[in-house]
């Protein structure tokens, strides 16, 4: 498919999507957040793809957040067609692990985006922050709900309240992403993290994927309802007899996702 606003590359099973508004340090239009969405499903439904890596064009930003003139624009019906938010529920149910390499800017809907994914990593240039009250208006794209499950609520509050734009050293000490790269080795590293879940069992990543995202749902007897339902699933699956017999006959396992 072709797009205006967003590139999207498949390599090695590897798939890259990188926002490419760098003019407007890739701010979030409405036509960028519809081809998000068409790219998420055409890479959901493609068989070759078992990683998906979200980044930015350019060196400055990996999102700078939503496009102020589309915010300027928007009424009551368009915060409730929760636009933006939409598109990032869909990126934490894609079905394959997601990583986020921030690469610059994420602030508003940048770093919204960034918490939709399973893992985050970032440059040493990058910067993360909420600062939407300063607009009059809150995070509306899932940061009061993502944030605290993933930094805490103290700390959650303190970014959505002051506003404050935080340093990559200071998002990895808060929990907000597992990785600190220079800026040079970011995308090499993104590759290296996909490259490790592609040696797992898809199924298995997939079902685990579907579990984790509960814990932040469903109370602990629903989520291990869940956990149980999932690992059934894995033991009837021909990637476990893979996996199993690959370990003990000291092999490489091949995986069929099945």
């Amino acid at each position: 498919m072709s797009y205006t606003n967003i590139l999207v590359a498949v390599e090695d099973h590897i798939a890259t999507l990188t926002i490419n508004r760098p003019k407007v340090r890739n701010a979030l239009n409405l036509e960028t957040v519809n081809e998000c969405h068409a790219a998420l499903a055409a890479l959901a439904a493609d068989a070759e793809v078992g990683v998906l890596v979200i980044t930015g064009a350019g060196e400055s930003a990996f999102v700078s957040g939503a496009d102020i003139n589309d915010i300027k624009a928007r009424g009551l019906m368009d915060g409730l067609a929760a636009i933006n938010s939409s598109l990032f529920s869909a990126i934490e149910r894609f079905p394959k692990p997601t990583i986020a390499a921030v690469n610059g800017y994420a602030l508003g809907g940048g770093c919204e985006l960034a918490l939709a994914c399973d893992i985050r990593i970032a440059a040493d240039s990058a910067k993360f922050g909420q600062p939407e009250l300063g607009l009059g208006i809150i995070p509306g794209a899932g940061a009061t709900q993502r944030l605290p499950r993933i930094v805490g609520l103290g700390w959650a509050k303190h970014l959505v309240l002051t506003g404050e734009i935080i340093d990559a050293k200071q998002a990895l000490a808060i929990g907000l992403v597992t990785s600190v790269e220079p800026a040079s080795q970011l995308q090499l590293r993104a590759r290296e993290l996909a490259k490790r879940i592609l040696r797992q069992g898809p199924l298995a990543a997939r079902l685990a994927k579907l579990a984790l995202n509960a814990a932040a749902r469903v109370d602990l007897d629903s989520g291990l309802l869940i956990e149980t339902l999932s690992q059934a699933i894995c033991y009837d699956s021909e990637d476990k007899l893979e996996g199993t017999n690959a370990f003990l006959e000291k092999r490489k396992p091949k995986f069929k996702g099945e």
